[in-house]
C-alpha cells in the first residue's frame, strides 16, 4: 500500500536545496547545502563536480542545449507516467549520507537506493520533496549564524564523493557584464554547466544592483 507524503512526513524533517558552495578548506570539494524548512538547521553534503553541476544549473535556471543525465532520467519517467513521490535521506554513517527514492506508477510504489547527490538532482527536476530524520539533523546539521554564513569546516567534514576545483571567483567578479554574458555562452557551449551557473548568478546579482 502506498504512503502519502503527508503520512510519511509526520516524523520526518523536510529539506530544501539552498545552493552549491566551494570549500576553501577542503581542496576540490563542493558542498551542497540542504536547509531544514521552517527551521534553523543546514546540512552540508560534499558532492562530486558532475552532480554539483547538475544541481547548480537547475537552481540557477541555466538551460543546457542538450539534456543532461538527470534531465534524461526525469524525461524518461515522465514519458511513462512515473512520478517521484519523495527522496528520503535515511542514514548518516562514517561521514556518508545514504538516500532512497520512492516512485509511483499507477497503483504500484517502488523504493530504490540512490546516492544523495543524484537523488536531489532528480528531485529538483521532478518537483519532489526531500526528507530526512531528526536524528540526522542532530548528527550532521549546523545552525547558520545571523549573517547567513555556515561553518566551512563542517561542510568539509561530511564527504559524499570527490570533486574538482572551480575557477577563481575573482576572475568573474572583475569582468564586465558583456564579457560575463559571452563567457556564459561559451561555458554552455562547452557543457561546463556548473561554471555557467556561477556566472549566471553573478550576472543576476549585477543586474539587480
Amino acid at each position: 500500500m502506498s504512503v502519502s507524503n503527508e503520512e510519511f512526513a509526520k516524523d520526518k524533517v523536510e529539506l530544501k536545496v539552498l545552493g552549491i558552495s566551494y570549500s576553501q578548506l577542503q581542496s576540490g570539494a563542493y558542498a551542497m547545502l540542504l536547509a531544514e524548512i521552517d527551521g534553523p538547521y543546514r546540512i552540508p553534503v560534499v558532492i562530486g563536480s558532475a552532480e554539483a553541476q547538475a544541481i547548480a544549473i537547475k537552481i540557477e535556471g541555466v538551460t543546457p542545449p542538450r539534456p543532461m543525465t538527470h534531465d534524461l532520467f526525469a524525461s524518461f519517467a515522465a514519458s511513462f507516467a512515473i512520478e517521484l513521490q519523495r527522496v528520503f535521506i535515511y542514514k548518516f554513517e562514517d561521514g556518508i549520507f545514504s538516500a532512497e527514492m520512492t516512485f509511483s506508477y499507477g497503483q504500484r510504489e517502488v523504493t530504490v537506493d540512490s546516492r544523495t547527490s543524484d537523488a536531489v538532482a532528480i528531485a529538483l527536476r521532478m518537483n519532489a520533496p526531500i526528507y530526512t530524520t531528526r536524528e540526522i539533523i542532530n548528527q550532521a546539521g549546523t545552525i547558520m549564524d545571523e549573517n547567513g554564513n555556515q561553518d566551512e569546516s563542517a561542510s568539509a567534514s561530511h564527504a559524499d564523493e570527490a570533486a574538482t576545483p572551480r575557477h577563481d571567483a575573482d576572475e568573474y567578479e572583475s569582468m564586465s557584464l558583456d564579457d560575463l554574458h559571452k563567457r556564459l555562452t561559451r561555458m554552455i557551449d562547452d557543457e561546463n554547466y556548473e561554471e555557467a551557473a556561477r556566472i549566471n548568478e553573478i550576472i543576476r546579482r549585477r543586474e539587480q544592483e
